[in-house]
């Protein structure tokens, strides 16, 4: 065989070969990342729902804190006064 027909050979076979495993590689990588993504949003779907979860959790913490607070503070004054109004024996 002479280098003309290797060269041919490899022109006619081998670049279409190449390709097509490449191609059929690339399919498989591109396949791959697809599913590490759709992966990766569902967990960072379920983390999210957690932290809401979470927030919501502080959040009524937090008003029930308030209320106790204001109530206290409230009812604090109010026995300030009294004691003020009330005479000393």
């Amino acid at each position: 065989m002479n280098m003309t027909a290797i060269a041919f050979f490899m022109i006619v076979v081998g670049i279409p070969v190449s390709a097509g495993v490449g191609g059929d590689m690339f399919k498989r990588w591109l396949r791959h990342k697809e599913a590490m993504t759709t992966a990766l949003n569902a967990q960072t779907a379920e983390k999210a729902a957690q932290y809401a979860a979470h927030v919501e959790r502080l959040e009524e913490r937090v008003r029930v804190l308030e209320r106790i607070v204001t109530d206290r503070g409230m009812a604090l004054a109010d026995e300030i006064e009294r004691l003020r109004d009330a005479p000393l024996n």
